[in-house]
């Protein structure tokens, strides 16, 4: 199939979908929802991506309705709860200096996420040096200020204030549990005198034109350190996350899976960057996974496309040798 029929196939579930969603309660959880992306097939071809959120009349009629617009291309798997990717207790991780991407980093009053990389406004010198990562990591889900500390490593790993203090939060992008939301962003401006080993990416994908169908993707994460997956799904709207302050909804994601029977990430990865194996550009940032619906029934991880991260927060990246 076609990119663009997919689109219109998943368009046309939407709207099915919307005529026979049931009016939300409070308070809302994820349980029962239903998103709908275009998954990447291969040679050239793309299908429809349907993940229920756990079983529903809802996620039933779409299933069954996906099937009978797009057949064999459609690619149904019921994902159970996506949360967005905080600590695991589990796994702790040291104060390091220099700061590279990888680390644990985090607001002050959050356990523990990780540095994805280093950014600087897209029309300024370079000299006003940012960490980047999540909003529920560097900005407690939206309950934090600007000017709030930011620690390497997390709370969660023995970091505190002020002795490993690295910056302070500068930018946020809000997060909406009464609305669509794009992107869970947040930056942090660096402490004077930081030092820092900036890493990949050395470009940013931005279009899936001409992207291999394949493609093939890595991430250095605070728990589950360097792993590889394969982007299973791409425009996936309606993709609803679990946060300490509600259900948000998240349009146009990416899905990651993992491959040789390894998960792509765990709670305390997000933030992470995901790039491009064999380019070495940016992708995404990961946000958020899945209790399963995986290769080997493990759980999907879903992440923020990077040019849409950027373009919102008004920076570049910081590229190094990788």
């Amino acid at each position: 199939m076609h990119l663009e029929s997919a689109r219109e196939i998943k368009a046309e579930l939407r709207r099915e979908a919307a005529r026979v969603r049931p009016v939300p309660v409070e308070p809302r959880t994820v349980s029962g929802g239903v998103a709908v992306g275009i998954c990447v097939r291969g040679s050239g071809t793309y299908g429809v991506a349907v993940r229920s959120f756990g079983r529903s009349e809802l996620t039933d009629f779409v299933s069954v309705r996906g099937q009978e617009l797009a057949g064999d291309e459609c690619d149904v798997r019921d994902v159970g709860i996506v949360r967005a990717l905080q600590w695991d207790p589990a796994e702790l991780q040291r104060r390091q200096r220099p700061l590279r991407p990888g680390l644990s980093v985090a607001h002050v009053d959050v356990t523990a996420g990780t540095l994805g990389a280093f950014v600087t406004s897209a029309d300024g010198d370079g000299t006003d040096l940012q960490i980047l990562s999540n909003n529920h990591v560097l900005a407690n889900s939206g309950q934090a200020r600007v000017g709030d500390a930011v620690t390497q490593p997390g709370a969660a790993d023995g970091g505190t204030d002020p002795a490993d203090r690295v910056g302070t939060l500068s930018q946020v992008i809000e997060l909406r549990t009464d609305g669509t939301n794009v992107v869970d962003a947040a930056t942090a401006e660096l402490a004077e005198g930081s030092e820092i080993e900036p890493a990949y990416p050395s470009g940013v994908l931005d279009s899936w034109s001409d992207v291999r169908d394949d493609l093939e993707v890595e991430k250095v994460g605070r728990t589950t350190g360097t792993t590889r997956g394969r982007v299973t799904a791409i425009e996936v709207d309606d993709v609803g996350v679990e946060y300490p302050i509600g259900v948000v909804d998240f349009e146009n994601q990416i899905e990651v899976g993992g491959i040789g029977g390894s998960a792509f990430s765990a709670g305390g990865d997000s933030g992470s960057m995901v790039y491009d194996v064999a380019g070495r550009s940016g992708v995404g940032l990961l946000f958020a996974g899945s209790e399963r619906g995986g290769e080997d029934g493990l759980g999907l991880t879903y992440c923020n496309p990077i040019g849409d991260v950027l373009r919102m927060l008004g920076v570049r990246l910081v590229a190094g040798e990788g």
